[in-house]
C-alpha cells in the first residue's frame, strides 16, 4: 500500500517518521511505498493557538489531495499537535486517514493502563490527547509546569536542537507527574523523541508516535 504523509510539522517529527517506516519495512522485508508533502510548522503552531482548525483543514486538504495525485491510498499526519482538529479533516479527507489518537487509545486499552501523565503542546496537554483515550485518565502537568513545557516544546519544534535547559524542564515535570500516580508519561509531541531514549529515560515514557508509526506499517 501506498502511505502519504502530511510533513514538516516539524522537521524533526518528520524525520522521525521517515526512518523509524524504513525499518520497520525492512523488518517486514517489504518495500516501502510511501510520498511525503510539506506543511509549514510555524502555521501549524499560529492555527493551533487561534483554535483556527478550518485554517489547517484546508491545507491538510491540500496536501492529501496532492499524495493522492501521487497514488497514496491512506494518509497520516506526522505531528501530534496537528492532530488538534483530525475528526475536523476526517470529514473532509479524499484519503482515509491514520490517526494516532485512535492508535495509541487502543494501544493504552490493550496494556491495560488506567493513568497516564502528557508532555507536550498547551492544547494536547489541557485536552488530554484531546479527549480521546477516554477512560485512561490522563494527567497535564499542574500550576506554571504546563505553561513551562509549551513554551520548551515550541522552542525544540523550531530549533529542532533539545537543549539541557528544554530538556531539564520535560523530566522535572515528567518526575513530578509519575509523582502524582501516572504509570508511565505519554510523549504528546512527536519531536520529544528527540529529548528522550528509551536508555536515558528517569521514568517510565510512551513513544506515541512510535505506536502511530507501528500502526501505518501494518499497511506496508
Amino acid at each position: 500500500m501506498h502511505i502519504g504523509l502530511i510533513g514538516g510539522i516539524g522537521s524533526a517529527a518528520t524525520d522521525f517518521y521517515y526512518r523509524r517506516l524504513i525499518s520497520l519495512a525492512a523488518e517486514k522485508r517489504r518495500d516501502l511505498d510511501l510520498t511525503i508533502a510539506h506543511a509549514d510548522a510555524p502555521t501549524l503552531l499560529a492555527n493551533l493557538t487561534a483554535d483556527n482548525g478550518a485554517a489547517q483543514c484546508e491545507i491538510y486538504l491540500r496536501l492529501t489531495e496532492r499524495l493522492k495525485a501521487a497514488g497514496a491510498e491512506k494518509v497520516a499526519v506526522t505531528s501530534i499537535a496537528g492532530h488538534f482538529c483530525i475528526d475536523a479533516f476526517a470529514e473532509i479527507s479524499p484519503l482515509p486517514i491514520l490517526d494516532l489518537t485512535t492508535s495509541l487509545a487502543v494501544w493504552l486499552r490493550d496494556k491495560g493502563m488506567t493513568r497516564v501523565g502528557i508532555l507536550g503542546t498547551e492544547t494536547v496537554m489541557r485536552s488530554g490527547m484531546y479527549g480521546k483515550l477516554a477512560p485512561v485518565d490522563v494527567l497535564a502537568p499542574a500550576g506554571d509546569d504546563l505553561k513551562q513545557v509549551h513554551e520548551a516544546y515550541v522552542a525544540l519544534v523550531q530549533s529542532d536542537v533539545p537543549s539541557r535547559d528544554l530538556k531539564d524542564v520535560f523530566v522535572r515535570t515528567g518526575r513530578a507527574l509519575v509523582e502524582r500516580g501516572a504509570e508511565a508519561v505519554l510523549l504528546g509531541g512527536t519531536d520529544l523523541n528527540a529529548v528522550f531514549t528509551a536508555k536515558e529515560t528517569a521514568f517510565p515514557v510512551i513513544d506515541c508516535a512510535g505506536i502511530h508509526a507501528e500502526d501505518i506499517a501494518r499497511f506496508i
